[in-house]
């Protein structure tokens, strides 16, 4: 039972309240937030409500008051449970894990990282200095990741833009010996096109205002996101985030965590190249395209330490094969050079942020270790996956997001309300059977073999011949227009809320969401041209991330996607 508070606070616990059921449910919830309560238990988890404002409960005396102690001995808290995982990790000496989940902006990065800090906090009672560096490490790649994997949307200032599983790993002491770091699913569509009111990744705007004049003259670039395609639309949007601090912190971050001079200033290399891209037009002459503003091509050549003849060709030509084995070159139009250049600087800044994420674990990795000599290393797990999204403007990328959440709500109810349930009709206990709704339906539709959505788009990807979105969405509504959780405008002619020959809507466990179908094909494919691959290649400049880009980028994104949703759930 929860550590008692006076009843003026409500139910520390929700699994105390009279009767359960939503009102009562949402009641006892709003009582505790509005009396700065913003975290309850519900059994051995706990449900977070994000206050938007810092609250004086994260502390040294706050961690020492849960250090060690019983789950219900205090008042409810992330810490509680952290600790919790940990002490169930020691003694047992068993793999735990902690799922922190909810829907976009509810706090989950914020809640990951007071977990991390707390495990910090707790271990290493000797201080040895090899351990401190690890738990040092551990907690300074949370502000470069955020840096590369973060963003603000028109619903947080700070949304986590890719999914992250960390693994802590620890020696018979219980002391942090190491870490890995699994990255999901960047949104790199975000590079080049942003909603109205949101803003590219913060990495860029660190560096155009924190970046010092010498940095920004060497990379060609100005002060102001205002002056580059990528970050226009964010310039004006209005943020509590400080990107001149942020970017110091993140240097600083970058030495702790060991990069080289030479490998932050490659980065940040990367990050200019990718901006003047992003700039770059296309015209047409005769019957020929070409690139405005020569300048830029050179910057660009310099940037990547590659030959500007052969940065023009990559924007203009395609290499193909004939039917006959031929290799010929063929003109871009201006539509198709718009579209290589894009393709190329989400390629970049992908690659750019996994090398990131690949180094830090190289850095954190377990090195030397013996079972023998070092006993049973144990792993404590933190997941902090995207949460469910609803915008005004839903695509492919919100498609994945609610997909992986439908996959987490699945995985809550099987462990939670099936297998619990299934464990007292076992042992005889009488209980107030709870009915639930099963979203396996809904997974169903998106995931089921030759009749699911992901099916019908692998199916539209991998065909010959020009397959396009509508093409896509009218195949769906033949396939699935039966099944009560799909619509669309032309199986609903009434629903005036979707557009005809575009939009589909999921009846999705936390809501019903409208998709726009557009750019669907393109987003699955995620095609990049060999030319641009050939290009990176060539270059000199001595940093891994350019000539890794020789390998292929072409696949049908569903499928790698679905097995990493599998893979991360096995986890469990």
């Amino acid at each position: 039972m929860a550590a008692l508070e006076d009843l003026e606070f409500g139910k520390s616990d929700f699994v105390l309240l009279d009767e359960v059921n939503i009102e009562q449910f949402m009641e006892n919830l709003k009582l505790r937030f509005e009396k700065a309560r913003i975290y309850t238990f519900i059994g051995e988890g706990v449900v977070s409500v994000n206050p938007y404002k810092q609250m004086d409960i994260y502390g040294k005396e706050d961690i020492n008051a849960y250090r060690g102690r019983e789950l219900y001995e205090n008042p409810p808290h992330l810490y509680a449970v952290a600790d919790a995982a940990y002490k169930a990790m020691k003694r047992r000496a068993k793999d735990t894990c902690i799922v922190v989940s909810g829907e976009s902006g509810a706090g989950k990065t914020e809640a990951s990282k007071y977990i991390m800090q707390y495990i910090a906090a707790i271990t290493n009672p000797s201080q040895r200095a090899e351990v401190e560096s690890v738990k040092n490490v551990l907690l300074k790649s949370n502000c470069v990741l955020e840096a590369f994997g973060n963003a603000k949307t028109n619903r947080n200032d700070n949304s986590s833009r890719f999914g992250k599983y960390m693994d802590i790993n620890f020696n018979f002491n219980g002391d942090p010996t190491g870490g890995h770091i699994n990255n999901y699913l960047l949104e790199k569509s975000r590079v080049v096109q942003q909603n109205g009111g949101e803003r590219n990744f913060h990495s860029f705007y660190q560096l155009l205002r924190g970046g010092s004049v010498d940095m920004l003259k060497s990379l060609h670039l100005h002060n102001d996101p205002a002056n580059y395609v990528y970050t226009r639309e964010g310039a004006v949007a209005t943020t509590c985030n400080n990107d001149r601090y942020s970017h110091n912190a993140v240097l600083s971050a970058l030495n702790v965590i060991g990069f080289s001079e030479e490998e932050i200033h490659s980065i940040y290399r990367i990050l200019g190249t990718i901006l003047i891209l992003g700039n770059l037009q296309f015209e047409t002459d005769s019957e020929s395209v070409l690139v405005v503003g020569m300048g830029d091509v050179s910057h660009i050549a310099e940037l990547t330490s590659t030959e500007p003849d052969n940065v023009t060709k990559s924007l203009l030509y395609r290499t193909v094969a004939t039917g006959g084995g031929e290799v010929i070159e063929k003109g871009h139009s201006e539509k198709e050079a718009c579209f290589g250049r894009d393709a190329f600087t989400k390629a970049l800044y992908e690659r750019l942020f996994g090398w990131i994420v690949g180094r830090i674990n190289a850095v954190i990795e377990v090195k030397d270790y013996n079972p023998v000599l070092h006993g049973k290393n144990t792993v404590i797990g933190v997941l902090d996956i995207y949460g469910f999204e609803i915008f005004d403007n839903n695509s492919f990328e919100q498609f994945c997001i609610n997909y992986c959440n439908e996959k987490l709500q699945q995985l809550f109810i099987q462990l939670i309300l099936c297998q619990e349930q299934d464990e007292y009709k076992r042992e005889g206990i009488i209980w107030q059977h709870i009915d639930y709704f099963n979203n396996q339906i809904i997974v169903d539709l998106v995931e089921q073999p030759h009749k699911g959505i992901i099916s019908v788009l692998d199916e539209a990807c991998l065909s010959v011949g020009k397959v396009t979105d509508i093409v896509c969405l009218e195949s769906m509504d033949a396939k699935l227009g039966q099944h009560p959780h799909y619509t669309s405008r032309k199986l609903t002619p009434s629903d005036k809320t979707m557009e005809f020959h575009r939009d589909f809507r999921i009846r999705h466990y936390a809501g019903d969401v409208t998709y726009s179908v557009e750019g669907f094909l393109d987003k699955n494919k995620d095609p990049l041209f060999q030319d641009f691959k050939r290009l990176m290649f060539n270059s000199t400049l001595s940093f891994p991330l350019l000539s890794s880009l020789l390998n292929p980028v072409f696949s049908v994104l569903s499928p790698v996607f679905r097995s990493a949703v599998h893979t991360l759930l096995s986890l469990f």
